[in-house]
């Protein structure tokens, strides 16, 4: 049987964070994706923002590592070349009834140690002269990023450090034993390994792996819930030059304007409805519902100028009618098994917080690592 010091089980964008520093560390890492390429599910499915840390609930993980990611992030761009625009965004509350969950979030960034400058308005009319709206908050740290971009740097970190990569190999079960882990596969080429660290950033499938693990109480392994959400993109030249976020509506959080490094103009996501398992068909007759809820902030959408784009699926460990749930890193101190850390939940702001998240499993593994935070 084959032998490798760390398994990581996914390919996505907090997977191949966590291979690099894992072999940073010195450690021999083989990635395990199920699809044909990495990075084909949640990590190229999104907004690809850089959030600030604005809405996260004091003390969780979400506040704290998208906080501590996104500087890491923009640093990490930075240096390796990744394309990113630090373009900032502002929240508006569109009418007075809206205000007080405005205040809401200037209140909970402060906590969060974000900086946000508010602005009355005349100030949203400054910066983006299509907006209507009573007043807004101003967040300069907010950005996009080529996600894809991103991906491929740290896939090259980490094959520059032996690091090996394998696609179109979904784990099928595992075997927790008193030397480490031993990993059945399907796929094509089906075959058993040995591993001492086994990290489970299977993303939309990671309660599916965790399930898949002898050795591991089932009550370690929280219920999946999927949510399924709908982007549209504007058929003409984009308005606006910042992102824009309205406040929450009965779609979820609002509908957003995001712009991509091409300048493309982009609104949503929605929260359409809650999966049994992951579905990317894009349904029919959203247009109407996204066209009024962009209208409440820009009244001058055109007739007939949003496009369906694409949707998403988030992992979510919360279902609805819940509070949101946080990012579970789940290790050892949890389960008791030794070498073990399954990820469960890592949603927005999954790829902003992905390098703090990955530093965060090496500590809770005891790893010292050559890859540099300062």
């Amino acid at each position: 049987m084959e032998s490798v010091d760390a398994v990581v089980i996914g390919a996505g964008v907090v997977g191949l964070a966590v291979a690099r520093e894992l072999a940073a560390a010195g450690r021999e890492v083989l990635i395990l994706e199920a699809e044909s390429h990495f990075g084909t599910q949640t990590s190229s499915r999104n907004s690809e923002v850089i959030h600030a840390g604005i809405y996260y609930p004091t003390g969780t993980l979400k506040a704290r590592l998208c906080v501590q990611g996104r500087a890491m992030l923009y640093r990490y761009c930075a240096e390796r070349g990744v394309a990113h625009r630090q373009v900032g965004k502002v929240l508006v509350a569109a009418t007075e009834d809206e205000q007080p969950a405005l205040a809401k979030y200037a209140h909970q960034a402060a906590i969060n140690g974000v900086v946000l400058e508010p602005l009355d308005a005349a100030g949203v009319s400054r910066l983006e002269p299509e907006v209507t709206a009573v007043s807004g908050l101003w967040s300069p740290s907010t950005g996009i990023i080529d996600s894809h971009g991103l991906m491929l740097a740290l896939l090259g970190d980490a094959q520059a450090r032996d690091a090996m990569l394998v696609v179109q190999t979904p784990v099928t079960g595992v075997r927790v034993s008193d030397r480490g882990f031993e990993l059945s596969t399907g796929g094509a080429d089906p075959m058993r390994l040995r591993c001492r660290l086994l990290i489970n950033s299977a993303g939309l499938a990671a309660q599916q792996v965790a399930a898949s693990i002898e050795g591991l109480a089932p009550h370690h392994v929280p219920p999946a819930h999927y949510a399924k959400g709908h982007y549209f993109s504007l058929a003409a030249r984009s308005p606006f030059t910042h992102l824009v976020y309205p406040m929450p509506d009965e779609a979820g959080l609002g509908i957003h304007v995001t712009l991509d490094l091409a300048g493309r103009c982009k609104f949503g996501p929605d929260v359409t409805r809650w999966l049994p398992a992951p579905d990317y068909a894009f349904e029919d007759g959203l247009e109407e519902r996204f066209a009024a809820a962009i209208r409440r902030y820009w009244p001058g959408l055109p007739e007939g100028a949003l496009q369906p784009d694409y949707t998403g699926v988030r992992p979510k460990v919360s279902g609805p009618g819940q509070a949101a749930g946080d990012f579970i890193l789940q290790g050892p101190a949890t389960h008791a098994v030794a070498g073990l850390v399954n990820l469960f939940g890592i949603e927005s702001p999954g790829l902003t917080a992905s390098l703090a998240i990955a530093r965060e499993i090496a500590v809770m593994l005891g790893l010292n690592t050559m890859v540099n935070h300062d």
